[in-house]
């Protein structure tokens, strides 16, 4: 693994050692026991898309690895200003160990990484969110012990989380069933790769997909960049909603999943968000342990 550019790239045997790594430091944190890989290394974070968890995680990451994180907003850089993706990547090269983006477009990740010497990381575009993820699987694993036999069902908007759910749940090994309207689907190269799968089911029943489902997982309606379509998602994603419902066709011990940050009573209710808050946080909190594990993995 060079770089962590999508969940397409990665094999089954990197995700579960990238999720064994951040198991390790996970529990080496919680018990106080140093772990300084990154020490005297400098990760740049490039963010075109603001954010809450991704900068806190991945800043707070490299402290904890005896490394060093800088932001580097769009607005402060030239590449804000019109200096071509592949200068920036050359330059940066000379600068720091690592880069972490956060963007729109999936070719500016790709082209960093050809132009760049360094490893990068894709803290999310429109196509995938392989970090959120990989902190996904971390968690199901954590409260489900495997991926076997278990069902993932996504219900919702066939956005970068339906992208890279889809392609890393059925690289891990579980059954996947994805809920989305017509209009909205996932990416065709998703579903082209989900194609060699006889486990995966694309439907426009939330009910159909949820059915006996061991996992729930949800995204807002309308991603950021997409505020002006607000009113015209809400009418198109009517009834994509996590509720009673939903839950009642799934296992009764099904866990929920959502990237946050969450509007309660569109994609998901305040009862079941409520009911399964804890689940929620731990996948919020393993943000930055599987983070952690793709910076030492790529720049130990």
């Amino acid at each position: 693994m060079k770089h962590l550019l999508k969940m397409l790239d990665l094999s089954k045997e990197e995700i579960i050692d990238v999720l064994n790594l951040a198991d390790q430091l996970k529990y080496e944190l919680k018990h106080s026991i140093p772990h300084p890989h990154l020490k005297g290394r400098s990760l740049g974070m490039i963010f075109q898309k603001a954010s809450t968890r991704t900068r806190v995680s991945f800043e707070t990451g490299m402290y904890q690895l005896g490394g060093h994180a800088l932001f580097l907003s769009a607005s402060d850089l030239q590449i804000g200003r019109g200096e071509p993706v592949q200068d920036t990547a050359r330059v940066l090269s000379r600068y720091l160990d690592g880069i972490m983006i956060r963007t729109y477009k999936q070719e500016e990740v790709e082209n960093l990484a050809e132009y760049g010497s360094i490893p990068v990381i894709n803290g999310l575009t429109d196509f995938s969110h392989p970090c959120q993820v990989l902190a996904d699987l971390m968690t199901i694993r954590e409260l489900k012990g495997q991926f076997d036999d278990l069902k993932m069902c996504f219900i919702g908007d066939g956005n970068n989380m339906a992208n890279s759910l889809i392609v890393g749940c059925l690289k891990a090994g579980m059954t996947v069933s994805a809920a989305c309207p017509e209009g909205y689907r996932p990416d065709p190269a998703v579903l082209e790769f989900a194609k060699d799968y006889d486990c995966f089911e694309l439907t426009d029943s939330p009910v159909k997909a949820a059915e006996n489902a061991d996992v729930l997982i949800t995204d807002v309606w309308a991603s950021m960049g997409q505020e002006g379509e607000a009113e015209k998602r809400k009418i198109a994603f009517k009834g994509y909603q996590i509720n009673d419902e939903i839950m009642a066709a799934a296992k009764p011990d099904a866990m929920v999943q959502h990237c946050l940050p969450a509007h309660r009573e569109e994609e998901i209710t305040e009862k079941v968000f409520e009911a399964h808050a804890n689940e929620i946080f731990e996948e919020a909190e393993n943000r930055l342990h599987a983070q952690k594990a793709v910076m030492v993995k790529l720049m130990a």
